[in-house]
C-alpha cells in the first residue's frame, strides 16, 4: 500500500492511497459515494436515481478482481479516512496488451468537485501505474457530452477513438463513447493515433 497526501485548494486534506486493506467501511463508503455521484449527474454507469444497494453489483465485480490481483484501487481519503474518490485500475489479460491497463470508475465525491482533488486522484492513478514495471500507458473511456472529456485532456489525456450514440443514458439520449490515452513513457507513448489503431 502506496500514500501520496496532498492539500486541495480548499485546504482540506485528501491523501490518495493505492491498495488501501478492503474493509466493510471502505465497501460502504465506496457504495455512497457511487450513489452520490450517480446522483449527482457523473457519469460512472449508471444514471439517477440510484441507492447504495443498486451499484453494490458493479461494486463487487471490482472487489472479486482485486482479490484475483487484476485490479488495483486508487482511493482518495478525507481527513478522517472516509473514501471520497474512486479510479480502479484494471490489467489486460491479452498477451499483446499486457503494456497498458485500463482506468474505470473515476469519481470525486460532489462536494469536492472543483477543488483539485480529482487531478489529484488523476495523479495519483498515474504515479501508480507508472510504478508497475511494464505499464507504458492508461486508456480510459467516457461518456459524451458530460465536459469531462476536457478535464481528462487537461490531465495530459488525449482522445483517441470515438463512437457516436454507443451509450444510451436515457430514453432518446444517446452519448459518444469517448476513448482517451495517456502515454506514461515508452515506445507506446511514441506511436501515433493512427498506429495505435
Amino acid at each position: 500500500m502506496s500514500v501520496t497526501t496532498v492539500t486541495t485548494a480548499t485546504r482540506e486534506a485528501v491523501r490518495y492511497v493505492v491498495d488501501p486493506p478492503v474493509t466493510p467501511e471502505l465497501k460502504d463508503d465506496i457504495l455512497r459515494l457511487w450513489a452520490d455521484v450517480t446522483n449527482a449527474g457523473g457519469a460512472v454507469g449508471f444514471v439517477p436515481p440510484v441507492a447504495p444497494e443498486d451499484v453494490r453489483p458493479e461494486l463487487l465485480k471490482h472487489l472479486v478482481a482485486m482479490a484475483e490481483e487484476r485490479v488495483r484501487l486508487v482511493a482518495a481519503l478525507d481527513e478522517e479516512g472516509h473514501v471520497v474518490g474512486t479510479a480502479f485500475l484494471t490489467y489486460n489479460a491479452h498477451r499483446l496488451m499486457r503494456h497498458w491497463v485500463w482506468l474505470y470508475t473515476v469519481m470525486v465525491h460532489p462536494s469536492l468537485q472543483g477543488r483539485g482533488a480529482g487531478r489529484g486522484l488523476m495523479a495519483a492513478a498515474a504515479e501508480a501505474a507508472r510504478a508497475d514495471e511494464g505499464i507504458e500507458a492508461i486508456r480510459l473511456t467516457c461518456r459524451g457530452g458530460t465536459g469531462v472529456d476536457a478535464f481528462y485532456a487537461s490531465c495530459g489525456y488525449r482522445e483517441v477513438g470515438r463512437v457516436p450514440g454507443a451509450i444510451r443514458a436515457g430514453a432518446g439520449d444517446f452519448r459518444d463513447d469517448i476513448t482517451m490515452w495517456l502515454p506514461l513513457g515508452g515506445a507506446a507513448g511514441e506511436q501515433t493515433e493512427e498506429e495505435m489503431q
